[in-house]
């Protein structure tokens, strides 16, 4: 027993190493975007709601890798801590993004009063729900250090219905980004016949392009971390014993797919950037071009009256 256990937690480690790889990887990857993108442009809600998940991100995967450095004690309290943070960093990390999905619908549905109005009562009634999950699972759990063969372990207990409510938030999660997602589609599909009808496109198809493209990818991503999320807490509840401890490698796992998010989630506002930095890098090059062009057309008629 003692060594299933010792295994569970160095694979544990390995999922937890790899997922501050991936996150570490992709901030140095998309870090010079950044910069010229968000920091020095001027700054808005989208520029909050990007730093925000970005750096919770960080902060998520830091805690993630001290919980499970091996060598680092931690009191009942301290761990106690981590797992609150945890816990509420997943909350307010899902209502930034449905933050930007409701901007970025509110847009391609050319800013529809109805269709803003819907996204946000339906949004704001699951987050105050997902609060309460957050609060139960603050109440009803509790953080332990075990010390096996000189390795110290965080253990959580949960107790109560922290895990049914948690259940229910992963599934409401899981319908919201359905919803999102058709309501995405819908308006793309639309918005593509009429330009068919008209025999136009351009700017307008690829912006739509781009946008579904994003959102497709983190659409998969979110379904994939909340389904596992609710088959997790599921196997959780039906056992008789709720200490993650031996479940471990499942949580760590599910830790990687976390980061995903954290991950896909600041694209969806980088990507839309990008794009339009192109569209002005463009326009400025056609400007450039005609304007020599003109230049040169001046000079030849202006040699030939000489």
């Amino acid at each position: 027993m003692l060594k299933l256990m010792m295994a569970q937690f160095e694979l544990g480690c390995g999922f937890t190493v790899a997922a501050f790889v991936v996150i570490t990887y992709d901030c140095a990857l998309t870090f010079g975007r950044e910069v010229e993108l968000v920091w020095r442009q001027r700054w808005s809600l989208m520029t909050v709601l990007y730093l925000s998940v970005r750096y919770l991100g960080i902060l998520f995967i830091a805690l993630s890798v001290v919980d499970n450095v091996p060598t680092i004690s931690l009191t009942d309290t301290v761990s106690w801590m981590m797992v609150t943070i945890w816990v509420w960093t997943v909350a307010v990390v899902f209502a930034l993004l449905w933050a930007i999905i409701i901007t970025r619908l509110h847009a391609m549905y050319q800013r529809n009063r109805k269709i803003l109005i819907f996204l946000v009562v339906t949004s704001l009634a699951i987050n105050i729900f997902a609060g309460a999950t957050a609060v139960m699972s603050t109440i009803h759990s509790s953080g332990e250090e075990l010390v096996l063969s000189g390795t110290y372990m965080c253990g959580i207990n949960y107790t109560g219905d922290a895990l049914s409510m948690d259940s229910v938030t992963w599934m409401l999660y899981i319908v919201w980004e359905v919803l999102a997602l058709c309501l995405a589609v819908r308006i793309t599909v639309k918005h593509f016949r009429e330009l068919r009808q008209h025999s136009a496109g351009g700017i307008i198809g690829d912006c739509f392009t781009v946008l579904m493209k994003t959102h497709v990818v983190y659409f998969a991503s979110v379904v994939a971390v909340s389904c596992f999320a609710f088959i997790l807490d599921c196997y959780l509840t039906s056992s008789t014993n709720r200490n993650l401890l031996e479940d471990r490698t499942f949580y760590a796992f599910f830790q990687i797919l976390q980061v995903v998010i954290f991950v896909l989630g600041p694209r969806l506002i980088l990507g839309i950037r990008e794009y339009n930095a192109e569209l002005v890098a463009d326009y400025d090059a056609a400007t450039g071009m005609t304007s020599i062009a003109f230049q040169e057309r001046v000079h030849i008629s202006t040699g030939s009256s000489v």
